[in-house]
Formats: C-alpha cells, structure tokens, sequence
C-alpha cells in the first residue's frame, strides 16, 4: 500500500566530499516552504511524497526501500569528477572522486524515477559517457532571489581601477587552476588597458577572489605582477550581491562547468560576465550578458588556453560596459528566477 503525504517532501543532501551546493539546497527548501511544502532530511521520517537526492548518497538501502514504497525519486545531477584525473591531488581525493563518481551514476540508472540535470551541457555528459537511462529527464537550471541578487544595493564598483571577480567555493584540491587564470587574465587585461587607443579605459586592474584558499597558494600569488590582489577568503552567502555589485566582470574560471552559482548571482547583480567558452557557459550567459573566449585548446585535457583571446573579450565588455550590465540583469530575469527553478523541481517530484 502506497504511503506518501502530499505535502511532505524529503531531501537527501549532497555526498560529503564529492561537492557542495547549500545555497541551491537552502533556496529550495525555502520555496518549498513558502508554497506550503513541509521538508524532512531523514529518509526513515515517514511519510513523504517524493525523495530529491541532490548529488550521491550512500543511503542506497533507504532509497530502495523508499521506491519499494511507491515514493517517486527525483535525483539531481550536474556534471562528474573528472580533474583528479589529469592532476595530482592525493589518493584519498581520486578515491573519493571515483567513489562518488559510482554512486551517481548508480542512483540514475538503478533508483531514480527521474533525473533533473543543470542543464543542456550536464544531460549530453551523462548520456555521452553513461548512455540514457529509463527515468524521465529534464533540465532545471539553478535559480536566485532576484530581490536579493540585483543591481540596486550597496556596492559600487571602483572609479579609479577594474575590478575583475572570482567566486568559488574553493580554490585547492586540483581547483587552484581557477586562481593561475584569473592572475594570468588580469596581467594579460592591464597590458591591453594600457595599451588600447582610448583613454577612459586606462586604469589598473585589480583582482578579488572569494573562496577558499590555501596560504602556500595565496603566497605564491600574492605581490607578483602589476595586478592588486584582495583576499576575501569565504564569504556568508548574504555578502556575495554587494561582492558582486561591487566588481566591474565576473571571471568564471571553472572549466566545463555545469551551472555554476557564481555566474547566475552575478547576472542577477547587474555583473557581466567573461569567461572561456566551455561546459554550461555558452547556454546560460547567451550572447548578451557578458563575453566568451574560445578555449583555443582541449579543455577536456587541461591543454593551455587563449588568454590573449580571452583579455580581449574583456576588454570588449569593459568598452560597452552599461549594456552589459543591463542584459546581465535581463538575462537573469528571464531565465534564473527561484520560481522559475521551484516549478521545474516540483514538476519532476510530483509527476507531471
């Protein structure tokens, strides 16, 4: 006999050690909340209508049981761990990396009604490297507050210097490539910006990064070349929007990325975006909202990329920058809302 409350939902938070996405998590629970949705994170809390496993689980005996039941499962997927196998980040980060890498793809073929992938880019990856599955698939990308994350707030970009930004979780364990970039790009922009036939754009460059980073990383960095470097380290997620506000481009250093926060809070904040043209990017930032640079190499194979290209497509931003900034917003607005993500999430929980 099926046993379910039609307003009750349980969430499996995301494996430990195979990734992190508590804001998604502390934003869906919210809308659920407010459209009268009761939230439960234990799998033996009974009743429940639906199961969300956001990632991988070990709880696999729970959520067999929870099928068995007639309880729809919804499992939420972005893209796989794939740079412990180009880099040298430990044994304990490969296994781990590996081990979740089983776990998802168990779920999806074996235990999940229904698979919500971040977008177009995750769904031809999973299905390129692991093949269709028979549960219903769809595409919901990430979404924000936009009264929240909007261009009208404190923060202010400065007057005298560019200010390029770098959001992540964290920069270490095979991430700190991000890092290398970002500085590359900011050395490459200042040489352009002081060279470019227009003098309103003759102003330093500066780089802040937020995120965890470690100080053998932050030492290495810090001083070299002409480009100012603020460490913010992490940050509450109530202090990103003035972060956000408070830049002049977004540097999305994550390569091959599914759908990425950083990008779509900046979008939403009024910030453009540049970045190389991999992964999710082309599809959620457009052709409006900001500037992508072709790779210029495999980016699957870490080969190294255009910079050159890259500074000149923030250069380009940085020349136009107010239409930027306004198809930023746009972009957001017509794609990124929370409601927008909540509707597509109870679709695939509650049937369509």
């Amino acid at each position: 006999m099926r046993r379910f409350s039609a307003s009750r939902i349980c969430i499996v938070p995301r494996l430990s050690g195979v990734g992190g996405m508590v804001s998604f998590q502390g934003r869906l629970v919210m809308g659920l909340k407010r459209r009268g949705f009761e939230v439960t994170y234990d799998l033996r809390d009974l009743p429940y209508r639906a199961v969300l496993v956001v990632g991988g689980t070990r709880q696999l005996a729970g959520l067999w049981r929870a099928r068995k039941r007639g309880v729809r499962i919804v499992q939420r997927l972005d893209g796989m761990n794939w740079l412990h196998r180009l880099r040298r980040t430990g044994w304990r980060h490969y296994l781990r990396a590996e081990y979740g890498n089983a776990l998802l793809a168990l779920i999806r073929s074996r235990l999940a009604h229904g698979v919500v992938y971040q977008s177009e880019f995750a769904r031809c990856w999973w299905e390129r490297s692991r093949g269709p599955t028979l549960a219903a698939a769809r595409v919901v990308y990430n979404g924000v507050d936009l009264d929240e994350f909007s261009p009208y707030g404190p923060g202010r970009p400065p007057e005298d210097r560019y200010r390029l930004l770098l959001v992540e979780g964290r920069l270490m364990g095979g991430y700190e490539w991000g890092l290398q970039a970002a500085t590359t790009l900011g050395e490459i922009l200042a040489e352009q910006v002081e060279t470019t036939p227009f003098p309103l754009l003759h102003r330093q460059i500066e780089l802040m990064v937020v995120g965890r980073v470690q100080d053998q990383a932050r030492s290495r960095w810090q001083g070299q070349g002409n480009v100012l470097i603020h460490w913010e380290g992490e940050l509450p997620l109530k202090r990103i929007p003035e972060i956000d506000r408070s830049a002049h481009l977004l540097f999305s250093a994550d390569i091959n990325a599914a759908c990425p926060n950083s990008v779509i809070e900046a979008m939403a904040c009024g910030l453009p975006i540049v970045a190389f043209a991999t992964g999710a990017l082309p599809e959620l930032v457009g052709e409006a909202a900001g500037r992508l640079a072709p790779y210029g190499a495999d980016p699957w194979r870490l080969q190294q990329p255009d910079f050159a290209a890259l500074a000149q497509t923030a250069l380009e931003v940085l020349s136009d920058l107010e239409s930027y900034r306004r198809a930023a917003r746009q972009r957001a607005e017509a794609l990124f809302s929370l409601e927008r993500m909540l509707d597509g999430y109870l679709e695939a929980l509650l049937g369509d």
